[in-house]
């Protein structure tokens, strides 16, 4: 495990706020000069560029959210001309515009940094062979991480998501060193390299997952399957892809990039930041984006902030693992009911497996909340009784987390779906 650029991920809280502040000041001014729409919203908070002097004057500014990129689809946000967009890169989204962001040639070496840090942090070099399997194309976690390998000189393996098999013959054959996907597809990949008998023929020494919200339980059985580091990477297209923030070999928070990009977290409800250590919005802005810059953009994802220094040697802010998003909440009998409450539960709980699957529906006008979970080989052999224990346990402990009761049904191993990109946790049946 290394530290790729100490000058930047080491430097003093003094000198890197001051970079900051340098670095917003900027920012601002050309994103107030070159984005009518952004400028417009300033004007409208009665906020000019020369209001903000420092970080410390960052709340001043508007949010963006996702549907501003809608509405401005597709280069309504560009802040510089479209000639020096050499990338676009975004999500379809589930309605309306599609989600895309223009990222010049200099965006896209910050980024290629940014992540390159994360793999470096999962002791990447030029020995690794990174096999890639994050879907390509307009998705950033393919060619985020395939950029970064290439810029720390490893050999890399583009597979792409799905076709396990193939993935897993390319895997054993080429040595595959450094596994990046989404979690819940790499345990996946090993459920299926055991079955298929070669999973002590695997080379892997460490894994760079994201796209989806993962638990302790999960790092547990990735690490238990494969014998390998396991470390959460963290990114969106709006702001970078992945390595916006990146886990070290303390597993204890994710390290922001905070030369390119400052953190916050905010109160769901009033928007008003929070202090670190209390769990709220992560809102992002970058400082160093040129192409399409995004100044306070409220990303749905709730997590905590942690200022403690690192005893890695790295001295930036952490992010805590994600709690989940803001639009996976549901309202259930007048409850918020977030999925990363009843894995906090699950997390807990012996004789289960990581995988579930949260079901809201409606009976007879009444709403209805269902926890699906898989028992482990161990615990499907018990008797019915025992699992009806357990069952009524964990029922038991989501009440007094949640607030509401809920059916807990415990099913056998690998009986629920599994996926090739990010795993689908949520079902709401009452919107179908």
């Amino acid at each position: 495990m290394s530290i790729l650029n100490p000058a930047m991920e080491s430097i003093s809280r003094n000198e890197r706020k001051k970079l900051q502040s340098e670095r917003l000041r900027a920012t601002v001014k050309h994103e107030y000069d070159n984005v009518s729409f952004y400028r417009e919203r300033m004007d409208k908070a009665g906020i000019k560029p020369e209001d903000i002097r420092s970080i410390d004057d960052l709340h001043l500014l508007p949010f963006m959210e996702k549907n501003d990129l809608r509405d401005g689809f597709p280069f309504g946000l560009l802040a510089v001309p479209q000639q020096q967009i050499v990338r676009i890169q975004g999500s379809s989204g589930t309605s309306g515009n599609p989600i895309v962001t223009g990222y010049t040639e200099d965006d896209i070496e910050v980024w290629t940094e940014m992540a390159a840090r994360a793999l470096a942090a999962a002791g990447c070099d030029t020995n690794s062979v990174v096999q890639v399997a994050y879907g390509y194309g307009l998705f950033t976690g393919g060619l985020g991480l395939h950029q970064a390998a290439s810029r720390l000189g490893s050999m890399v393996i583009p597979m792409s998501s799905g076709n396990t098999q193939r993935q897993l013959i390319m895997m054993k054959e080429l040595g595959t060193t450094i596994l990046c996907c989404t979690p819940s597809y790499a345990i996946y990949l090993g459920e299926t390299a055991r079955d298929m008998g070669i999973l002590s023929q695997l080379k892997l020494k460490s894994g760079c997952f994201g796209g989806e919200p993962w638990s302790e339980k999960m790092r547990a059985e990735l690490e238990n399957l494969f014998g390998i580091d396991a470390l959460d990477i963290y990114g969106l297209s709006e702001i970078a892809g992945p390595g916006v923030s990146f886990e070290c070999e303390v597993k204890n928070g994710l390290h922001v990039n905070e030369d390119h990009v400052i953190a916050e977290v905010v109160n769901t409800e009033t928007g008003k930041p929070l202090p670190c250590g209390e769990t709220g919005e992560l809102v992002m802005t970058t400082i160093t984006k040129t192409g399409q810059p995004m100044l306070r953009y409220r990303t749905r994802d709730i997590c905590t902030l942690n200022d403690v220094s690192c005893s890695c040697g790295r001295t930036t802010l952490r992010m805590s693992r994600l709690a989940g998003r803001t639009d996976d909440m549901l309202v259930v009998r007048g409850v918020n009911v977030y999925p990363g409450q009843i894995e906090s539960v699950l997390a807990l709980v012996g004789g289960i497996t990581p995988h579930y699957l949260i079901v809201a529906d409606r009976r007879a006008s009444l709403d209805n909340l269902e926890v699906h979970v898989e028992l482990t080989e161990d615990m499907f052999s018990d008797t019915i009784s025992q699992i009806q224990a357990l069952e009524n346990s964990i029922a038991s402990q989501i009440k007094s987390v949640v607030g509401i009761q809920a059916d807990v049904k415990l099913v056998p191993p690998r009986s629920l779906p599994r996926s090739e990109g990010k795993s689908k946790r949520v079902v709401d049946k009452r919107r179908i």
